[in-house]
């Protein structure tokens, strides 16, 4: 039996609900300030962005008067990967 070794997955996370908390704004009042819409502020909120534009970010620095590194949070995360590849390991 062989033991699982660990993988460094890198994740970027969008804070952007805590600093819309923290300054007391709520997300259709951005979405009015900064012309993106409710929907791409939405996934931008909860995760499921893939991508976001530099002038999107400048756009919600300059409203929520902060700075790109408080809406993005880079972290690494270890994930357990299992090894044995012979598909007799247990689960």
């Amino acid at each position: 039996m062989t033991s699982p070794s660990v993988q460094d997955e890198p994740t970027v996370t969008v804070t952007l609900d805590k600093v819309l908390r923290d300054r007391g704004m709520t997300l259709t009042e951005l979405s009015q300030r900064v012309g993106i819409t409710m929907a791409n502020l939405s996934n931008l909120k909860t995760g499921r962005a893939r991508a976001i534009r530099f002038s999107t970010l400048q756009a919600l620095c300059r409203e929520l008067n902060c700075q790109p590194g408080d809406l993005l949070l880079y972290a690494r995360t270890t994930t357990p990967v299992d090894s044995d590849t012979s598909g007799t390991g247990d689960a």
